[in-house]
């Protein structure tokens, strides 16, 4: 029986991704890149754990390697499921911090958004009081041996939010100086292929 590495993507990404990272892995290993759709948490949870539940019983073993909000969606979602080890590039690990920085830049109160629910915010990203809640309600617990890619300059999460964020799960925290959020050039791609054949 194969094992399986499972590549979820992030805001914007795509399944074809997954085509990357065939080249470190061999002929046992199937790399799936998982399409999903949902765009809320709610829906994250139920969708990928139905995607899981759907494949496991097919391989031996399941390695995942998760982008940005992928990785938030993963650990809300797959937390008690059977994986060997996570492989994570630029995660959000605490979308409650994102979401009242927002708020604190649109200049939107707790109450405002209460009362209107969904506020529109300048920059796109509309704010809104059934994710802010639910995000609240649904801390993320995850237990599994887990790899962090973080970048320097990543405008999304701050390296201190980061760095506590593994430290509590135990995971091992690599920073690309200089790096973004997205990793994407040259530069930043060949650091990233370097991160990821140390710790695979």
């Amino acid at each position: 029986m194969k094992n399986a590495v499972i590549y979820i993507h992030g805001k914007g990404g795509n399944a074809a991704e997954a085509n990357h990272y065939r080249k470190f892995f061999s002929d046992e290993y199937e790399v799936i890149g998982f399409d999903y759709k949902s765009e809320f948490p709610w829906e994250a949870k139920k969708e990928f754990s139905k995607f899981f539940d759907s494949i496991t019983s097919q391989y031996s073993s399941i390695f995942l390697i998760a982008n940005s909000i992928g990785a938030y969606y993963a650990m809300l979602s797959l937390a008690d499921k059977s994986i060997e080890k996570a492989m994570f590039i630029s995660p959000i690990v605490d979308m409650v911090r994102i979401i009242l920085n927002m708020m604190t830049l649109s200049k939107v109160s707790e109450k405002a958004l209460y009362e209107e629910k969904v506020i529109t915010t300048s920059f796109g990203e509309p704010l809104s009081w059934e994710y802010l809640s639910y995000v609240r309600s649904h801390p993320i617990i995850w237990n599994i041996p887990t790899n962090i890619l973080y970048a320097e300059n990543d405008t999304i999460t701050s390296l201190e939010t980061i760095t506590n964020f593994a430290n509590s799960i135990g995971a091992t925290l690599t920073i690309m100086n200089n790096g973004e959020h997205w990793f994407h050039t040259e530069g930043q791609m060949i650091f990233l292929d370097n991160w990821f054949k140390k710790f695979i």
